[in-house]
C-alpha cells in the first residue's frame, strides 16, 4: 500500500489572531489517510505542541488570516512548524476560492457555520490534492549553537562552571557538523571562541530547512535553533502537478482565437491573435490546462481544428448545423470579448457544455463524495463505466517485485559488467563534481544578484530624486513666466489708469475739451483705443490715418455714439469722397482738425471749446439740410414712379 497523508485541518472557532484579548481557539481535526483521528478544539499554544510531538504531512487551513495577521507573523509562524509539515492553503494560492467551491470539486458539502464542519473539509480536500503549499524560505537555512543560560556574576566556582558551558556548546557544534557531513551537505562554519570551548557556533547550510538532519534543541547548558533565510514575498506551489480538464472552443483562420471553460462551465481562458500558429494554440492550452473536449462552431470541424485535438487525443464536439449568429450572441451574453472571433470560440465552448451539461449533473449525483469529480467525469466520457472508475481510485495496487530468477553468467560477461561498474563509478563522481560546481555558482549567481539588486535600488531611487528636481524646477519656471507676464500686465493697467485719470482732468476744464487719439480708421485702431483708454458715449476721437477705412468701422463707431470723429485737413482734403458721405449716413459729425482749433501730443489731444460748438452747430445745419434733399430726392421718385406706372395703365385702356 502506498504511504499514507497525516494531515491536520484547522478552523477558527472563536477569538482572533489581530485580537490581544481574546486569543485564537481552533477546531482541530486529526486525519490519517482517509479516516478521521479525532476532533477537539485547541489553543495555538496546543497546537503547536500536537504539531511538534506528531509531525503530520500538511498542516491544512482555508485562509492564512486565520493563523497570521502579517507577513511578519506568517514567517514566525512557518518557522515554528516542524521541518517535515507543510503549511497548505486549501482554497489556492495568489487566486482564492471558496472552501465550498474547492469542496464541490470532490462532491463534498458541509455546514458552513460549523468550526468543525469546515476543519473536517479542510482536512480532507487537502488529503486529495486541493490547494497550494506555502513556501516562505529560501533553500539555505542557519544552525546556531549557543549558551542556554548566562554565566551569571561569578563565584567559587564561576571558571568551571563556564568552562562547562563552553565546552558542552562546542561538543554539540561538533555533532552537527558531523551530522552535516555525513548527509552530504554544503555548509559554511563560523565558530565564537570563548574560555573552554565556544561561545556560539553558527552553521550556514545550503539546503532547505527538511532536508537539514537536525533538531531544535534546548538542554541545561545548550540550546540550538534552526531558522531558514526567508523569502523577500510568500510564494505558493500548487499541492498537485495535474492539469485542470478543460472545454476548448477554436475558430481558426486569419485571426485564431479559442476559449477555454472547465467542466463546470467557468471561462478560464480567451485570447485571440493574428500571428497565433497551430504549435502557439496547443501551447497555450497546455499552459491553461488539459484539453478533454474541443469544439467548433460549425458542422464540419475544420482540419486545422482537428490536428490540434488530435495533439490531445480529445474528444471532438460539433453542432448538428452550424451555429447561427444570433445564437452565438445569445450564449455569449454574459460574457467580455473583443471580437467575433473570440465570441464564435466562446460560442463554440459554451455549446459543448451545454449539450453535456446534464450528463455531469447526472453524474454527480451518482458519485459518492471524496472523489476528483473532473476525473471521474473525464474517464466516462472517455468511454468507462462509473463503477469501474470508482474502483480503480478506491483501489491501489501494490507494486511486487518478482523473485530473481537465477542467472549464469560466463566470465567474459563478468568481466565486462567489472568495467562497466568502473564506468559508471566514474561517471557519478563527475556528475557529482559538476553539481557541487553548480551549487557554487548559483551561490555566485545568488549573491551578484542581491548586489544588484541593492544597486539598481540605491539608482533608482537617485533617479526618482533627478526626475522629482527636474519636475520642481519645471514648475519654478512656469511660475516664474506667469510671475513676468502679469507684471507686465499690471505695469501696462497702471500707465492706462494714469491716461484715464489726466483724460478726465482735462475734462473738467471749461476752456478745452479732450480729444482721444486713434491711430488708424479700422477695427484694429478701435480695439487698440478701447484697451488703451476705452471709448465711452459722447468722447471727441482724433483719427490720425484714414486710409483703409470701412462701413463697418463706421458703423461700430455709431454704435458707441460717439459726439464726433476728428481728422486732419488733409485727408479730408485728398481722402476718399466718401468718407464724409458714409459719415452723414451714420449721423456722426466728421470735423477737421483745423476748424475746431485740435492739437495732438502722443495718444491725448485737446481742443477749443468754442470752436468745437460752432463746427458742430454748422455741420447740423448741413445735416438737416442733407436729410431734406435726401426726402426731397426720394418725394421726386415716387412722384416719377408712379407717373411711370400711371402712363402704362392709361395705354392699356385706350
Amino acid at each position: 500500500m502506498g504511504d499514507r497523508l497525516k494531515v491536520f485541518g484547522i478552523d477558527i472557532v472563536k477569538g482572533s489572531v489581530r485580537s490581544r484579548s481574546r486569543r485564537p481557539m481552533y477546531a482541530l481535526v486529526r486525519m490519517d489517510g482517509s479516516r478521521i483521528e479525532s476532533e477537539t478544539e485547541v489553543s495555538l499554544f496546543r497546537l503547536f505542541r500536537l504539531l511538534t510531538a506528531e509531525q503530520p504531512d500538511i498542516l491544512a487551513v482555508d485562509s492564512l488570516q486565520e493563523i497570521a495577521a502579517d507577513q511578519h507573523e506568517l514567517f514566525f509562524f512557518l518557522q515554528g512548524l516542524p521541518p517535515r509539515t507543510r503549511l497548505v492553503q486549501v482554497t489556492g494560492g495568489e487566486r482564492k476560492e471558496s472552501l465550498q467551491k474547492v469542496a464541490g470539486r470532490y462532491n463534498i458539502s458541509f455546514n458552513k457555520f460549523d468550526p468543525f464542519a469546515e476543519a473536517r473539509t479542510t482536512a480532507q480536500v487537502a488529503t486529495l490534492g486541493a490547494g497550494a503549499e506555502v513556501i516562505a524560505f529560501e533553500n539555505e537555512s542557519e544552525i546556531v549553537v549557543s549558551r542556554h543560560r548566562s554565566p551569571g556574576k561569578g563565584g567559587w566556582s564561576q571558571n568551571r562552571y563556564v568552562r562547562k558551558m563552553h565546552g558542552a556548546v562546542q561538543l554539540k557544534g561538533r555533532e552537527i557538523e558531523q551530522a552535516l557531513v555525513t548527509a552530504g551537505l554544503r555548509y559554511e562554519k563560523k565558530e565564537t571562541r570563548a574560555f573552554g570551548g565556544c561561545s556560539r557556533v553558527a552553521f550556514r547550510v545550503f539546503a532547505v530547512r527538511d532536508q537539514v538532519p537536525v533538531s531544535t534543541y534546548r538542554g541545561a547548558d545548550v540550546q540550538v535553533r534552526i531558522s531558514g533565510k526567508r523569502l523577500e514575498r510568500i510564494r505558493f506551489r500548487p499541492l498537485s502537478a495535474k492539469p485542470r480538464y478543460l472545454i476548448v472552443g477554436i475558430d481558426p483562420g486569419t485571426t485564431t482565437a479559442f476559449a477555454a471553460l472547465d467542466l463546470d462551465g467557468n471561462l478560464l481562458h480567451l485570447q485571440s491573435s493574428r500571428q497565433m500558429t497551430m504549435s502557439d494554440v496547443i501551447e497555450a492550452l497546455y499552459k491553461v490546462g488539459k484539453p478533454l473536449i474541443i469544439a467548433s462552431d460549425v458542422e464540419e470541424m475544420p482540419f486545422t481544428v482537428e490536428k490540434i485535438r488530435r495533439a490531445f487525443s480529445a474528444i471532438a464536439f460539433t453542432p448538428k448545423q452550424d451555429t447561427s449568429v444570433e445564437t452565438k450572441m445569445e450564449l455569449t451574453a454574459p460574457f467580455e470579448y473583443t471580437n467575433d472571433h473570440e465570441r464564435d470560440a466562446l460560442s463554440a465552448a459554451l455549446d459543448a457544455f451545454r449539450q453535456y451539461r446534464h450528463r455531469f449533473q447526472n453524474l454527480m449525483k451518482r458519485i459518492p463524495s471524496g472523489h476528483d469529480l473532473d476525473e471521474v467525469r473525464a474517464r466516462v466520457l472517455r468511454g468507462q463505466s462509473l463503477e469501474q472508475v470508482i474502483g480503480e481510485m478506491n483501489t491501489v495496487t501494490p507494486v511486487l517485485i518478482p523473485d530473481a530468477a537465477p542467472v549464469t553468467v560466463d566470465e567474459k560477461h563478468d568481466e565486462r559488467v567489472r568495467v562497466l561498474d568502473g564506468m559508471v563509478k566514474r561517471l557519478r563522481a563527475y556528475v557529482a563534481e559538476l553539481q557541487e560546481e553548480i551549487k557554487a555558482k548559483d551561490y555566485e549567481l545568488h549573491r551578484m544578484s542581491s548586489r544588484l539588486k541593492k544597486v539598481s535600488t540605491s539608482r533608482d531611487a537617485a533617479l526618482a530624486k533627478n526626475a522629482e528636481v527636474v519636475k520642481r524646477d519645471a514648475v519654478i519656471q512656469s511660475l516664474k513666466k506667469r510671475l513676468h507676464k502679469e507684471e507686465r500686465h499690471n505695469r501696462n493697467l497702471v500707465k492706462r489708469l494714469a491716461r484715464i485719470r489726466k483724460f478726465a482732468e482735462l475734462s473738467m476744464e471749461g476752456d478745452v475739451v479732450p480729444v482721444k487719439v486713434m491711430d488708424t480708421l479700422t477695427k484694429e485702431g478701435l480695439r487698440k483705443l478701447a484697451d488703451d483708454v476705452g471709448v465711452d458715449e459722447g468722447d471727441l476721437v482724433y483719427v490720425n490715418r484714414t486710409d483703409g477705412w470701412g462701413r463697418s468701422i463706421v458703423r461700430d463707431i455709431a454704435d458707441l455714439r460717439v459726439r464726433a470723429v476728428i481728422v486732419a485737413e488733409k485727408n479730408l482734403a485728398v481722402g476718399d469722397p466718401h468718407l464724409s458721405l458714409s459719415f452723414r449716413e451714420a449721423g456722426i459729425p466728421l470735423l477737421s482738425d483745423k476748424e475746431t482749433i485740435t492739437q495732438v501730443r502722443g495718444k491725448q489731444g485737446l481742443c477749443a471749446k468754442e470752436a468745437l460748438e460752432s463746427t458742430l452747430a454748422r455741420w447740423k445745419g448741413e445735416q438737416e439740410r442733407h436729410e431734406r434733399e435726401k426726402k426731397t430726392e426720394l418725394i421726386e421718385h415716387i412722384f416719377k414712379e408712379y407717373k411711370s406706372e400711371r402712363g402704362k395703365v392709361v395705354k392699356k385702356g385706350g
